[in-house]
């Protein structure tokens, strides 16, 4: 017996489907610390949904379309526990879910879905307590709070940093620094004590505005797990401090040079938004990455700048782009360094979304003030950096290779058009870089390794340190600001494990 044609038909087309939607779930795997939200307390937690078979060519919006994730919780003291989600499609076939949790919440499920079924092991369910990251309960064990964070227990960077520093007699330290770099005018720097995971400081210079990143992060890592005690100095200008064959003094600093021996601390830009994730109304990591609309192919190949006017090679990048509009799109945002070339090198153009940068293959980073501390989102968003060559370096920027995660581009941006060009002609080789540095970025600037790098920093530094830690009585309390919650729920038994 043979089945009408108009049946047939029907039947294969449903056989298709459902053999689809099978090898797509099946070819779904998901990732991250979201998913462990009772060890990993951070502002707003992530996880990441993959299907392993797509990539940026072969993805098409009907995924993004058909990917939905809903999260619950049982409130302590009501029904429905306030949860906050969004799902950032990167449009390669990854999706970024985060989620942010306003109170104490009971049995998280989360529930992820594709074209309205569960995917493979959802639900997931989280029995233990999930506490906000308001929440002042801090692990009291700093080796199990980097085990269960998956940190590194230290870094190379850090070990190069620290190699000046043994037992180092800290009081006569910070003595010889305020004698030596206090001075009100030109540099701005806090001396903070830890004790019993309480921060206490005291600031010296006449702009110390920025001292509520240095207290942010302390006060974001001592609700999570407990400090050793411990004294350091923060800087908290952009330029470091202490120069190669000065008197070896630990200060710490946001931004290093070749002829430098600051110890390094990820950007106060970067900090803060790791910590304002989710509730940050300008750039983050995360969002950089499921806000770029074009795909490689599509994005116009040509190298794109906006900046102000904070070093001379920026306005010679405006020079050579004007004579090359074909591969470049460049121009100032704001003079104040150079006013007086503002009719030479303007007009000045609005800002536009940094989302928008990415509508162009090729990203240039050119140093500002010091190193421009927007190199991270440019590797995240999937761009080709072409990376001026530079004396300054952010904490991470030993781990990067040149021609494997950007392009290096000259000090005098001599070879800057020669790069491009080379970018134009190999460009199957510029999109694997461009897929190396962003890939980096999430091996090593998401929110959790922010936090990492300084815990582990921290630890590492309070292990050199020589001498009774006191507070001194001219010292400024800084205290967590008042949350309540019921710290003994961390103490929670048992998780569904996926």
């Amino acid at each position: 017996m043979f089945l009408p044609y108009y049946v047939l038909t029907r039947f294969i087309v449903f056989l298709s489907i459902t053999i689809c939607y099978i090898t797509c779930v099946e070819n779904i795997s998901i990732y991250g610390p979201g998913l462990q939200p009772h060890k990993v307390v951070l502002p707003a937690r992530y996880f990441f949904i993959n299907f392993t078979h797509l990539n940026e060519e072969s993805y098409t919006s009907e995924y993004g379309h058909q990917v939905a994730v809903e999260i619950t919780g049982n409130s302590l003291k009501k029904s429905h526990c306030r949860i906050w989600s969004n799902v950032l499609d990167r449009k390669d076939g990854t999706f970024i879910v985060r989620y942010k949790v306003y109170e104490e919440c009971s049995k998280l499920v989360i529930n992820i879905y594709y074209k309205s079924k569960h995917i493979k092991n959802s639900p997931i369910v989280i029995k233990e307590t999930i506490l906000p990251d308001q929440c002042a309960c801090p692990e009291k064990d700093l080796n199990i709070w980097l085990l269960n964070n998956d940190c590194p227990t230290t870094y190379e960077q850090i070990q190069n940093d620290l190699i000046p520093y043994n037992k180092i007699k800290i009081r006569n330290a910070i003595k010889k620094i305020i004698k030596l770099y206090h001075n009100p005018e030109s540099t701005s720097f806090c001396h903070y004590v830890i004790k019993n995971n309480e921060i206490y400081r005291e600031c010296y210079g006449k702009h110390i505005g920025f001292n509520m990143f240095a207290d942010n992060i302390l006060l974001a890592i001592t609700r999570k797990v407990v400090l050793p005690d411990m004294e350091l100095v923060i800087n908290l200008g952009d330029w470091p401090l202490v120069r190669k064959g000065d008197e070896n003094l630990p200060i710490f600093s946001w931004c290093g040079r070749n002829d430098s021996i600051d110890i390094v601390m990820p950007t106060y830009d970067i900090t803060e938004s790791s910590l304002e994730n989710m509730g940050r109304v300008t750039l983050d990591i995360l969002s950089v990455q499921g806000n770029v609309d074009p795909k490689w192919s599509q994005r116009e190949p040509r190298a794109f700048w906006r900046g102000r006017d904070s070093r001379a090679e920026r306005l010679k990048l405006i020079d050579i782009a004007r004579a090359n509009p074909d591969l470049f799109n460049a121009s100032l945002t704001n003079f104040f360094f150079f006013r007086d070339k503002e009719a030479e090198y303007g007009p000045k153009l609005p800002h536009i979304s940094f989302f928008k940068f990415f509508d162009y293959k090729y990203q240039i980073n050119i140093d500002g003030t010091v190193a421009a501390y927007r190199l991270p989102y440019l590797l995240a968003g999937g761009g080709l950096v072409l990376k001026q060559d530079s004396p300054y370096y952010e904490h991470f920027y030993s781990q990067l290779k040149p021609w494997i995660h950007y392009v290096p581009v000259a000090r005098d941006l001599s070879d800057l058009k020669k790069q491009i060009l080379w970018a134009q002609e190999n460009d199957a080789e510029a999109y694997k870089i461009s897929r190396n540095g962003r890939k980096f970025a999430n091996t090593h600037l998401l929110p959790h390794h922010i936090i990492c790098y300084h815990v582990s920093l921290f630890s590492e530094w309070s292990k050199r340190i020589d001498g009774e830690i006191t507070v001194d009585e001219n010292m400024a309390h800084v205290p967590q600001t008042k949350f309540e919650c019921t710290c003994d729920s961390k103490k929670s038994k048992t998780h569904e494990e996926l």
